[in-house]
This record gives C-alpha cells, sequence and structure tokens, in this order.
C-alpha cells in the first residue's frame, strides 16, 4: 500500500495529546436520532455574511428547500433540515462562548421528514466545472473542519489559480473527536466520489488524502476506495497534533511552506475535510443540500458516548438527553475539540454546519490547575506549530505592550493550545493570544471608527467652510449689487437736478 508520496519536512512543533478517542472511535454512527420537534437554525453557520431569509412566519416548507439565501461571493445559503412549519424568525443565542443571540429560523417538524424533489444528473462529469462550484454553492456547503469557509468559493479559487494538487484532510487530531474517523470507515466511497467531483469543479490532476496512522480501519478502507482512480492516492501521516491545521498538513505533504498573507491556492494547493467531500457528494449525485451532519458526543458525563448523525439545528440538550448526559457532573460543554473548541455556557444551543463534536467534560478531565511562575523551560517555543516565541508574546502582553506582541506573531497564531497543554507551569498562554487578538480587533475597529469620524467631520467641515464661502460671495455680491444700485439711484437724481437746473 501507498503510504507515502514525498520526500518528508521535518515536523514543526505540535504535541501527543492524550487521544480519548476509544470510547467512539469503534461504533458505527447512529442515524436513527429521534427527530426534534423544532430546529432552531442560524443565518450565520459560515464565514462571511449571513444568509437572508426568503420564507416567512407560517410558510410549509420541504426537507431540504431553500430557507434564506447567500449575501455576496462569500456566504452560503440555508436550507431546512426536515419537513414542517416556519414559527419564527427571530433572535436566538447562537453556539459560541458569549451566546450572543443571532438571527434565527424556528422549524417546527411535521415529523414526515420529507425531502423537496429536484432533478439529479445522471453523469455529473460531463457538466462544466463551473457548473460544479455553482451547485455546491447552491447546497450551502462549506469547510466542515471547522473553517466554515464556504467550499464553492475555494472550488473556484482552484481553478482560476490553476491548483495541481488537492489535499483531503482525514487527520482528525483533536482528542476525543472521531465522527471523521467513522465516516472514513463506512462512507469510503461517498467520499472518494466527492473528491473526484472535487477535481473535476478545479480542473485539477491530483488529489492526495492524509489520514493519521492512528486510523488504520478508515486508511484501509479509502484505501481500497480509491484504488480504481489513479489521481488520487491515500497516505498515512503522523499523528500528532495539531496535524489537520492547513499549513502543517499542505508542509508535511508537499513540502511547500505557505508564506504569512498567502493562500495555499498561490502556490497550487487547496485542501478540504473529508465530510466536506462527503457533502459534496450528496449535493451532486443527490441533489441533497447540507441539511445534516455527524457529531461526536463524548466526554467523562456522557453516559452513551457515541457519534451520531442529526439534522442541523438540533438542540445540544436533546444530543445529550439523547446520549444520557449527566449535567450534575458536566463542568464544562466544549463545541468541537478541547484544544481549539468553545466552551459554551449551556446546552440549549443548535447544533450547526462547524459542529465536528460536543463534550461534557467532568472536572477531573479538566486542567484547571493553579498558574505557576514560568520556569524558562522554552518547551512552549518547542511544541509552537507557527514557529512563534509564546512566552515573550505573553509577557509583553501582560503589560499591555500589544504592539509588541503583533510584532513578535500574535496574528500568525492559530490558538492551537499546544503551548497551554506542554506549560509545566500551567500559564494559560493561548488565553493571553485569544484576549490579545481580541483587544487587538477591538483596537483596530475603533482607530477605524476614529478614522471614520474624522473623514465625516472633516468633511462636515469642508461642506460648511464652502457654504460660508459661498454665503460670503453672495454677501459680497449682495453688496456690490446694492452699492451699484445706491451709486446708480445717486447719478440718476444729480442728473435729474442738474437737468432742472439747466431749464
Amino acid at each position: 500500500m501507498l503510504r507515502t508520496l514525498f520526500a518528508k519536512p521535518r515536523l514543526r512543533g505540535g504535541v501527543h495529546a492524550e487521544e480519548r478517542k476509544s470510547a467512539t472511535e469503534n461504533a458505527p454512527v447512529i442515524t436513527r436520532f429521534p427527530l426534534p420537534k423544532k430546529l432552531y437554525i442560524p443565518l450565520q453557520q459560515h464565514v462571511g455574511k449571513p444568509a437572508e431569509p426568503m420564507i416567512k412566519v407560517g410558510d410549509t416548507v420541504l426537507k431540504g428547500q431553500l430557507l434564506a439565501y447567500s449575501q455576496g461571493m462569500i456566504s452560503a445559503p440555508v436550507h431546512a433540515p426536515s419537513s414542517g412549519l416556519i414559527v419564527d424568525v427571530n433572535d436566538y443565542p447562537a453556539p459560541h462562548p458569549s451566546a450572543l443571540p443571532i438571527r434565527t429560523i424556528v422549524l417546527e417538524t411535521d415529523g414526515k421528514d420529507e425531502w423537496l424533489a429536484v432533478p439529479t444528473v445522471e453523469d455529473p462529469f460531463l457538466l462544466p466545472p463551473e457548473e460544479i462550484s455553482l451547485r455546491v454553492g447552491a447546497a450551502g456547503i462549506v469547510g466542515l473542519g471547522g473553517a466554515t469557509f464556504p467550499t464553492a468559493v475555494k472550488l473556484n479559487m482552484g481553478r482560476e489559480n490553476q491548483v495541481q494538487t488537492l489535499i483531503i484532510n482525514g487527520a482528525e487530531c483533536e482528542p476525543y473527536l472521531t465522527c471523521d474517523d467513522r465516516l472514513m470507515q463506512e462512507r469510503a466511497a461517498a467520499i472518494i466520489d466527492g473528491v473526484r467531483l472535487m477535481l473535476h469543479g478545479m480542473g485539477t490532476a491530483s488529489a492526495v488524502v492524509a489520514i493519521e496512522d492512528n486510523k488504520n480501519h478508515a486508511y484501509t478502507a479509502m484505501y481500497t476506495a480509491a484504488l480504481p482512480y489513479a489521481q488520487i492516492k491515500v497516505i498515512q501521516i503522523p499523528t500528532r497534533y495539531p496535524m489537520g491545521w492547513d499549513r502543517q498538513l499542505i508542509r508535511y505533504v508537499t513540502g511547500k511552506e505557505i508564506p504569512v498573507g498567502a493562500r495555499s491556492s498561490e502556490l497550487g494547493v487547496t485542501i478540504h475535510n473529508v465530510g466536506t467531500a462527503y457533502a459534496v457528494h450528496k449535493a451532486i449525485r443527490y441533489g441533497q443540500p447540507l441539511v445534516n451532519r455527524i457529531v461526536t458526543v463524548s466526554g467523562g458525563a456522557v453516559g452513551q458516548p457515541m457519534n451520531v448523525e442529526v439534522p442541523l439545528g438540533t438542540l445540544i440538550s436533546e444530543l445529550f438527553s439523547f446520549c444520557q448526559v449527566n449535567m450534575d457532573k458536566t463542568a464544562r460543554i466544549i463545541m468541537g475539540g478541547p484544544m481549539m473548541g468553545d466552551a459554551l455556557p449551556h446546552s440549549t444551543l443548535p447544533v450547526v454546519k462547524g459542529t465536528s463534536g460536543v463534550l461534557a467534560l467532568t472536572q477531573d478531565e479538566l486542567r484547571d490547575k493553579q498558574e505557576q511562575p514560568c520556569i524558562r523551560c522554552a518547551s512552549c517555543v518547542t511544541v509552537c506549530p507557527a514557529g512563534l516565541r509564546p512566552l515573550d508574546m505573553a509577557n509583553n502582553i501582560r503589560i499591555n505592550q500589544l504592539d509588541t506582541a503583533v510584532d513578535l506573531g500574535l496574528k500568525d497564531c492559530i490558538s492551537c493550545g499546544c503551548c497551554s497543554y506542554i506549560c509545566p507551569s500551567n500559564i494559560p498562554l493561548v488565553q493571553y493570544f485569544k484576549f490579545a487578538s481580541g483587544e487587538v480587533m477591538a483596537r483596530q475597529q475603533a482607530q477605524h471608527k476614529s478614522e471614520q469620524t474624522k473623514k465625516l467631520m472633516d468633511a462636515r467641515n469642508a461642506r460648511l467652510e464652502k457654504v460660508a464661502r459661498l454665503q460670503a460671495e453672495e454677501e459680497r455680491e449682495r453688496l456690490a449689487a446694492k452699492a451699484e444700485r445706491e451709486r446708480r439711484l445717486a447719478a440718476e437724481a444729480a442728473a435729474e437736478a442738474e437737468a432742472e437746473e439747466n431749464a
């Protein structure tokens, strides 16, 4: 079996995190999840502008029907995850640490789960490549590895930049998560078909499916499914977090280093997740938009850990009930993996396109130990996959020297958490970086607002000065006209007086 393609560069940074995948990696995906009575479908489930609703309260919809259309190039539409009645279009808490309200469509399901009838294509490889991108965009497909960038945009960029290599990310390096692993084991042929369709849509010659070497069953299934297609190679890569980071994976597979500020497509490479390839298969072959996904539910407080396929908009609380989560033992709820996921304030939040997993962790699973003084071991420098100096950045952030932290590479930090994970002094380095990044963004927004305000004030002052000049000119002209009238009247009076005297 083919295991490698290139002479591999040395891995940069990373850690061997505790995998904790055994609870879910060997059990089939549960596809018989009870249909929720209500689905809460946010209009912002992707990078870019939120979708704009085209339905109204009281409308009856079918599964797969378009609910909200995309706005602009960087956006994605939203479809009905089941059939039923639209009962509300209003603000609802977002699946985010802030839980701030965002515009959400509430769908009351009718229990039929009836699909909208759509025409299918007999042979999608006869379609023009541009048509593949259009259909993928219309299906609302985004990156399902967590980035949620609209897939159609990347396909178009790949075609425009004449990308030579498509990398399919099957690393799934985050602890606990196994949804991609199970997807590859159970639906390998469909994923490979999706890869072929993506190659056709980009006009790209070859693809590499990269799978960590701790997923032997997934590797075997994908390798076997790809055997008939010479343009698709399936390889194994080292199990090391964060191997799934796009720049790390591209560097390891191709040997190419992506410069800061550059896109991978500019180097002839683009990367997509295995879940995205599967969604492309369903969209192009069957006309099914992205309305559900596989979610890993795991953690010490979960009575029945599993991978379960659920409709988008399902409340996490219903997932937890299905998986027998003990909320009394739950110390923290995390959406995503424990390294880069988001801690949620409560469970009454919806599953969205980017929800790869939901974890209910006990206090024993958390690393909430007291912070100690730094011992200058440089472990954080060694493990940083971006080649940064985390301690120096943190020290500058502590004294509010954010500009210096930016100069040291703050904007290149991917918040992978390797530095915090390895730190023997339990310094929450990644929290410093997240805070600083937010603060830098807030300052930039404030500066931008100040500059815009200054521009508006300057424009206002210029208008006032122009008005004042015009008024002054009008006043001068009025006075000049008045003086001219008075002079003329005086001349006429003098002429009349002289005439009378001569008479």
